[in-house]
């Protein structure tokens, strides 16, 4: 079973997420996490195989704040997967400079908001 951290902006849209990942017949153990303060702590006893954090314009879950969680998750899980959730069509900017993280390497999965359900368990269960 893979262990996933779900921290997503919205609850509504995190508690989907994790719903879709649990019912994906993909074997994945979703654990949301409501609040980015808290996300370093969680991973620590959780150690899931992928952390899903959702990128807006607001604080705290800025692209500079979630990669501050990124790089200290890493620091004590190096293997743990790093994929990055962004609306593209309403955020056009942060979706752009999200694509070249993961080109860069600093992230393992980028994700646009307007996917399936299916295709983002897949997804995850593909990292």
């Amino acid at each position: 079973m893979k262990r996933i951290v779900v921290n997503m902006q919205n609850a509504l849209f995190g508690n989907a997420i994790a719903e879709t990942l649990r019912r994906s017949g993909n074997e994945l153990e979703p654990y949301t996490v409501a609040n980015p303060d808290k996300v370093l702590d969680e991973c620590k006893w959780i150690a899931p195989y992928a952390l899903l954090m959702e990128v807006t314009g607001y604080t705290p879950w800025k692209l500079e704040e979630r990669l501050k969680i990124r790089d200290a998750v890493k620091l004590r899980d190096p293997e743990c997967k790093i994929v990055l959730v962004v609306d593209e069509n309403a955020e056009k900017e942060i979706a752009k400079r999200i694509k070249q993280t993961k080109k860069d390497g600093i992230i393992d999965q980028f994700i646009y908001g307007s996917i399936s359900a299916s295709y983002l368990a897949d997804i995850v269960d593909s990292l």
